[in-house]
């Protein structure tokens, strides 16, 4: 057991247990081959072994007579629950090292034991199970038959075309190579030349371009507003819910008020954002606003669409102007929804607020700092920065009503408070991708002298060396020479550390 002391360790500690796993088993393997005489052997069988090992749990169980009963486990359910998940995850990586059969095992005797399973273990062994499950384990079983020599066929008419085939086979030009029917005998639907040349298809998308807001998918890109003037009857009403917000006083009208908002965005085939527009519903006092939330929800609504347009269009007006610490309740209310509908919160929330055209401030960087925290798994939030930091403008589409657009940018505004938030992302042991570790190190040399005074731009230089270190050895000379520009408290122990790496 004490020769896999420090591979758990790195399971443990590690900012990125998988490359550092693999490193080290690869040269404990390779130490195995030129040594015999090592008494326990790392191999990768030995590791699948020691997880899949069975261990005795006494539980306290009263319906027995014993106060302890033992329960059956293997040594992988005694780890915490984040160890499981890592290695799991770096099983299902490299998972060619080890047996297939094994490895499907494993995750399966784990699903068995679902109940009690922490999500994100459940979550990394259904990974480890499809990945073994794929169709190229399948594709390379089926390869290994050889279907010609017949060993393997019972009898000749697994080999044989039915008779209805038979004639179609003598046939030339076949459809497919494979399927011995002609173009004619599928039909005009099925194959039909006259398609180069139609262009119906071609109006249909240009037409549907047109329009401001476009479906993608199950998605939807917020950008505009269909400009197609709503009925009258649509208008007053909108314009009487308007005036309803901005006298909301009860928590109980708030209630009403938000049944009513869902019911015509939703049950009278408006585009909701037209309506919103017309209602400013983020003009409700917090109070207000945060019982709105709550009661803005349907059970079937897309997992994008309605959930997104809520919170721009009450919340993220709020958090955009935010020169003071949000207000608690409303707060409470915005991550409570967020939890329900996270890539909403990560579209009409996160990317237009840390996107904000003046810059993140205190209360900002509050607000997504909690949102973070408490709504996403570290592996989103660090999904969200790689697409934040090296998406373009097509990945990081955000959500937001027409008439606050020209709060929003499309670029990144450094500010001492930036800092501030990636610092926090880093401490929430948020493993970053490499090539989001390389943009970073792009910025920081670049806004290295501006900010060269910044202790906050210090400590997220320090916090970004050290817990990104085993990111950064091929940018040593450029982080020397960026931190250098800098004057602070800790400019010499950031170059001690560079210098370490």
């Amino acid at each position: 057991m004490e020769a896999w002391v420090p591979l758990f360790d790195i399971f443990m500690n590690s900012p990125t247990p998988e490359i550092e796993a693999s490193l080290w088993l690869q040269q404990c393997f390779n130490a195995t081959t030129l040594s015999s005489s090592t008494t326990t052997p790392i191999t990768a069988s030995s590791f699948l072994s020691l997880l899949a090992k069975p261990c005795n749990l006494f539980v306290d169980d009263s319906s027995f007579s014993s106060p302890l009963t033992p329960k059956r486990i293997m040594f992988i359910e005694t780890l915490p629950g984040m160890v499981q998940s890592r290695v799991l995850s770096f099983l299902a990586l490299e998972n060619e090292r080890f047996n297939g059969k094994e490895l499907s095992k494993l995750a399966r005797s784990l699903l068995s034991e679902s109940q009690g399973l922490d999500f994100w273990v459940k979550k990394a062994a259904r990974d480890l199970l499809d990945r073994v499950s794929e169709p190229n384990h399948v594709n390379k079983w089926i390869s290994g038959f050889s279907l010609e020599s017949g060993e393997e066929v019972v009898g000749q008419e697994f080999e044989s075309l039915p008779d209805w085939l038979k004639d179609m086979a003598a046939g030339n030009d076949p459809l497919l190579y494979w399927l011995p029917l002609s173009a004619a005998d599928c039909g005009p639907r099925f194959y039909d030349d006259s398609l180069e040349n139609d262009e119906s298809l071609f109006s249909q998308v240009e037409e549907n371009g047109e329009n401001g807001l476009k479906e993608v998918g199950d998605e939807i890109e917020m950008d505009r507003v269909l400009n197609v003037p709503l009925e009258p009857e649509i208008e007053n009403m909108a314009a009487s819910l308007r005036d309803r917000v901005i006298n909301l006083e009860s928590s109980f009208k708030a209630v009403a008020l938000g049944n009513e908002i869902r019911e015509l965005c939703l049950d009278k085939g408006m585009d909701p954002f037209q309506v919103l527009c017309l209602i400013e519903p983020w003009k409700a006092e917090d109070e207000a606003a945060s019982v709105l939330i709550s009661h803005l929800s349907s059970g079937d609504e897309d997992e994008l669409a309605w959930p997104s347009q809520v919170l721009c269009s009450i919340v993220l007006p709020k958090f955009l102007v935010l020169e003071e610490p949000a207000s608690r309740l409303l707060l409470t209310s915005t991550i409570e929804y967020s939890k329900l509908h996270q890539r909403a919160a990560v579209h009409a929330l996160l990317f237009p607020l840390v996107l904000r055209k003046e810059g993140i401030n205190n209360p900002i960087c509050d607000v997504i700092t909690r949102i973070l925290r408490e709504c996403l798994h570290p592996a989103h939030v660090s999904a969200f920065c790689q697409t934040l930091l090296c998406g373009g403008e097509e990945e990081r589409r955000f959500i937001l009503l027409p008439c606050h657009e020209y709060l929003v940018s499309k670029e990144l505004v450094w500010t001492d408070s930036l800092f501030n938030l990636l610092h926090n992302i880093l401490n929430h042991n948020v493993h970053l991708t490499q090539d989001s570790v390389d943009r970073l190190v792009y910025h920081v040399r670049n806004i290295a002298e501006r900010f060269s005074k910044s202790l906050k731009f210090g400590n997220f230089v320090l916090c970004l060396v050290t817990k990104c270190s085993s990111l950064l050895n091929s940018h040593k000379n450029v982080l020397t020479e960026a931190v250098e520009c800098t004057n602070t408290l800790v400019t010499k122990s950031i170059l001690l550390r560079i210098a370490s790496l």
